[in-house]
């Protein structure tokens, strides 16, 4: 006799299958969580670099035409 021909065990099988299933949606689940998390880190992250290479950009510019104003 088979143990798929076994109802019982066949069963067991399934249960088996379906827990393991279930434990690898939640291990994904939690890792989507998790790399949500580190991005929207990232984007504030990128957001204060943005903002402070705007501020240096806009100081250099400005002793840039301190600069020429200085050779007239």
């Amino acid at each position: 006799m088979n143990k798929e021909d076994n109802p019982e065990i066949a069963l067991q099988h399934l249960e088996q299958k379906i827990d393991s299933l279930i434990r690898v949606c939640q291990q994904l689940h939690d890792e989507n969580t998790q790399l949500k998390s580190e991005h929207t880190e990232l984007i504030q992250q990128r957001n204060v670099l943005s903002d402070k290479n705007e501020k240096a950009k806009s100081r250099v510019e400005a002793m840039i035409s301190r600069l020429k104003l200085m050779e007239i």
